[in-house]
């Protein structure tokens, strides 16, 4: 066999098909077919996926060429019928529209992921390029390393669920497509341990000296603010999703309860509507409230919905440890407890779905006092 040198007519037809510059020389008949002018070795040349492969066949014989472009294409073809895993960028599309188009989820809920989003694209920019079979396992952790040192436990979990939703919804698409079952390299990466604050609640008498600060020293505001603690205290209700939304309308006199029933859109975080009895200084407050208002079903009991400022001011004159109004929100549930009520019952009230798993977590390092106090009832 002879090159294609000993073949001098066929020489003179393809010096009509030449590249621009010169260099490569290419056969009509057989497409994927390129010759390098210099050296005149053959290469096979593809389109995969909208990248174009060249590969030298390694001979400058004619006939040979031939017969190896014939494994390239088959090769190539292997390749091209090969599903490529979606990238990031593509996943996180999935994800979104499965986010927006979710009805049990709420607008806070949502845009709290998109938030992670965001802040997951600032901490890892060239993540939105890569396919997910290109995201390895040593990259997240790499990048859970250096992320959980810029923020706290709670939003690292929260920033790394979010990237494990996104990467499972490119590998749920990919599986619907090829039947292959991948794994989610986030898996790898552990979260955090959150290590439960310790909960440094008033006594009843300082709440009262508290109240009585709130009511004197903060202004013409400050009666406002003092029945803001006293309501969330009394009830346990979160204030901007439950206590907030509360209208005279929802206060059950004839059963002694209070409706919560949440923010109009939203509900409460559970979305759930439930029933908070009124303990006594709640129902001294509530008539109260109502005779100074005049208690109009649709208007609502509070007239403010913060007071942060007045209550680390209070706090501090008081001499106890600050409280904010999710702290006043747990001093409900601990004097529930100390009195006695049962943790399930106690987690009804605060509107958890668990039966009382959270409250137990959140409640069981109660206040000195009343652990001595049960202790003294252990008998041997």
């Amino acid at each position: 066999m002879g090159s294609d040198t000993d073949i001098p007519q066929l020489d003179r037809k393809r010096e009509e098909h030449l590249s621009t510059d010169g260099k490569w020389r290419s056969f009509p008949r057989v497409p994927n077919l390129l010759q390098y002018v210099n050296s005149g070795v053959y290469f096979g040349r593809n389109k995969i996926n909208n990248k174009v492969i060249r590969k030298s066949l390694q001979t400058t014989v004619w006939s040979t060429a031939k017969l190896r472009l014939v494994d390239f294409l088959k090769e190539n073809r292997e390749t091209q019928e090969r599903v490529l895993t979606p990238k990031f960028k593509e996943s996180l599309e999935l994800f979104l529209q499965g986010l927006n188009a979710a009805t049990n989820i709420k607008e806070s809920s949502k845009q709290y992921r998109r938030d992670c989003i965001k802040k997951l694209q600032v901490t890892w920019p060239e993540l939105w390029e890569l396919t997910i079979e290109e995201i390895s396992p040593e990259a997240c952790k790499e990048w859970g390393s250096k992320l959980c040192k810029q923020i706290n436990g709670q939003y690292f979990n929260n920033m790394l669920g979010t990237l494990r939703m996104v990467i499972a919804a490119g590998l749920a698409d990919h599986k619907k497509k090829t039947k292959i079952i991948l794994p989610n390299p986030a898996m790898e990466v552990k979260r955090v341990r959150i290590k439960s604050a310790e909960l440094r609640l008033p006594t009843p008498e300082q709440f009262d000296a508290l109240i009585t600060n709130l009511r004197q020293k903060s202004g013409g505001w400050g009666p406002r603010v003092a029945d803001l603690a006293e309501f969330l205290a009394y009830s346990g209700m979160r204030i901007y999703s439950e206590a907030h939304w509360v209208t005279w309308r929802d206060v059950d006199w004839k059963h002694m309860e209070i409706i919560v029933r949440g923010d109009p859109v939203t509900a409460t975080k559970n979305g759930e509507m439930r029933r908070v009895p009124m303990i006594p200084r709640m129902e001294k407050l509530l008539r109260r409230l109502q005779t100074e208002s005049g208690g109009m079903e649709s208007e609502r009991i509070l007239q403010v919905n913060r007071g942060y400022e007045s209550l680390a001011r209070a706090c501090q004159e008081v001499g106890i440890a600050k409280l904010n109004h999710k702290a006043l929100r747990h001093l409900f549930g601990t004097y529930c407890i100390e009195a006695g009520v049962d943790i399930p019952t106690v987690a009804d009230w605060l509107g958890h779905k668990d039966r009382g798993v959270l409250a137990m977590k959140t409640y069981r390092h109660l206040r000195n006092e009343h652990s001595q106090a049960m202790a003294a009832k252990v008998k041997f």
